[in-house]
């Protein structure tokens, strides 16, 4: 008996495709609107808890990250076990507690742990939605819908920070976990009643320790699958390592634009949401590879720029100067995360669940641990920061060329990984 069609959109009842990128964008965003949205927070959030150190401020971004990481261990192979749609919704539901804990936290400590508990929450809509997109996608199909996905998900850092900025003005911090609480209930509602399960019955795989040990083991192994995993993870550090420290080099530091911090973010950030849009556009004709490859060179380039101006500048590059540069880095980072990503679950169609969970925990470990070396590195002026962007970046470029043994820029005449049945036979 011949195994069944791999699922396809025009194959399952559910959302069109519009709604369907709009959805997974959301769930993604979430992630996003978790971070960025408490960055004008930061102040108040110390002043009220005396936090004497400013740097330790950025542990409400790492350790939502580090909660967030770990939990994408258990959601993906439970998700090939039970199906995605379950998970997602348990961990809208773990995300909106989180919320409301960090909204009455009594202590810094206390909100603290609450980080932890939303991030928790959030990874099930990292990486289920991933896993959903999997179910119904492969090779540049893929690779398009996660550029508009990542598009919108760049998107909400331009508007998040400006947004915590006004609820500011309108109250205190603590309003800021009440809206967040308020979008987790929308998206929640939203993909309860609008998406189904997207992972086919026969592809459901018994929950076996020594099932996700041999799954781990294929990502690890799989030289793509690997490669470009870790070039994520490297890349998100430099992300990371921006993001903890932005409200310390625009708002309040180095060059201390107070209440217009949010405005330098979101330009800034505007050029990503730009960098994915490109992308999403040129991916099918020119494909992954060429334009990750690419920028990736670029970035390398832009990075060494950047620590150039920092060093004449002793650390305090002109406003214009460091905004222009970082806007460049991050406009060619946006032509590199989703084509990585895609690049590495390529191979794994056939474990997309427990691959996304393995990937996005060992890519968002990664991408947290390097971001709070270089966050806690801060010492009032720019210069850890343009040196990490060089260095990180520099590590990528190794390891794609690593990754493709050397040849860069070259297609890969591959047809996508298809799904299996749990049984393991494979597809013809």
């Amino acid at each position: 008996m011949d195994a069944p069609a791999p699922i396809r959109s025009e194959q399952r009842a559910g959302p069109a495709f519009a709604e369907f990128v709009g959805i997974i964008a959301c769930l993604m965003a979430l992630t996003a609107l978790g971070i960025d949205f408490l960055l004008p927070a930061f102040p108040p959030i110390g002043a009220e808890f005396s936090v004497s150190d400013s740097n330790d401020l950025q542990l409400l971004v790492y350790c939502y990250m580090i909660g967030f990481a770990l939990m994408q261990l258990v959601y993906g192979p439970l998700s090939d076990m039970a199906g995605r749609r379950p998970l997602v919704i348990i961990g809208l539901v773990v995300f909106a507690i989180g919320c409301l804990a960090s909204l009455f936290a009594p202590s810094f400590e206390t909100l603290i742990a609450a980080r932890v508990l939303q991030g928790m929450g959030a990874a099930s809509s990292r990486v289920l939605a991933i896993s959903i997109v999997r179910d119904r996608f492969g090779g540049r199909d893929m690779a398009r819908v996660m550029s508009f996905v990542m598009m919108v998900f760049i998107i909400v850092p331009v508007f998040a920070p400006a947004v915590g900025g006004v609820v500011l003005l309108a109250g205190n911090w603590h309003l800021i976990f009440l809206v967040m609480l308020f979008a987790s209930v929308a998206v929640l509602i939203w993909f309860a009643v609008r998406m189904p399960e997207t992972l086919h019955p026969d592809y459901r795989m018994p929950l076996s320790a020594g099932r996700i040990a041999i799954a781990a083991a294929r990502c690890v192994t799989t030289r793509t699958a690997f490669g470009y995993a870790t070039a994520m993870g490297l890349m998100s550090g430099c992300l990371m390592g921006y993001i903890g420290s932005s409200e310390q080099i625009f708002g309040s530091e180095v060059y201390a634009l107070g209440p217009w911090f949010p405005l330098a973010f979101g330009l800034v950030a505007c050029l990503m949401g730009l960098g994915s849009f490109v992308n999403s556009r040129l991916v099918g004709s020119w494909g992954m590879r060429k334009l990750a490859h690419g920028a990736t060179i670029g970035y390398v380039g832009v990075a060494l720029l950047q620590t150039l101006a920092a060093l004449a500048y002793e650390g305090h590059p002109p406003l214009w100067l460091f905004g222009a540069l970082l806007a460049a880095s991050n406009f060619l980072f946006s032509m590199t995360l989703p084509n990585f990503n895609a690049m590495s679950m390529e191979p794994l169609g056939d474990i997309a669940g427990t691959a996304s969970s393995v990937i996005g925990f060992y890519t968002t470990l990664m991408g947290a641990l390097l971001g709070l070396a270089v966050g806690q590195a801060f010492d009032g002026t720019v210069l850890p920061l343009t040196v990490s962007y060089f260095v990180l970046s520099a590590g990528t470029l190794l390891v794609v060329a690593w990754t493709e043994r050397g040849k860069l820029f070259q297609p890969h005449q591959t047809n996508p990984a298809k799904p299996v049945p749990a049984t393991g036979s494979r597809m013809p």
